[in-house]
């Protein structure tokens, strides 16, 4: 069974930084893309950002361009978030999942962790 387990999540003030990590395990974590969304109260969840399998390719949402990395170590079954420059409207759970193809499309990646708390005080 595949879980995918993250952690790092926490409360910090704008300006911050923060590094999420996602454990992978139960399926051969390097043939997989990886990908992390986000979700706000009352809002839908929306894609962050996405990791190709090798990791040659990286694709981000408009609104963390250039103050968010992905970032995966294939040995350690672990993909990564280092989040820069945290503003207010980056508070959400976000939520790392699996793909077997590397996409920005929620309904494409076959499973999701539980999610952390990312809260981000103005």
């Amino acid at each position: 069974q595949v879980q995918l387990v993250e952690s790092g999540g926490g409360l910090v003030q704008a300006g911050d930084s923060l590094t999420l990590s996602c454990v992978a395990s139960g399926r051969p974590f390097a043939g997989y893309a990886m990908g992390w969304f986000r979700q706000a109260p009352g809002k839908e969840r929306e894609f962050v950002t996405a990791i190709s399998w090798d990791p040659l390719q990286t694709y981000y949402a408009d609104s963390v361009k250039g103050r968010f990395t992905i970032s995966r170590h294939n040995v350690k079954n672990t993909v990564y978030l280092q989040m820069n420059s945290l503003k207010p409207d980056d508070t959400a759970v976000y939520y790392c999942a699996t793909s077997p193809k590397f996409t920005a499309v929620a309904t494409l990646y076959d499973y999701w962790g539980q999610g952390t708390q990312v809260t981000v005080s103005s």
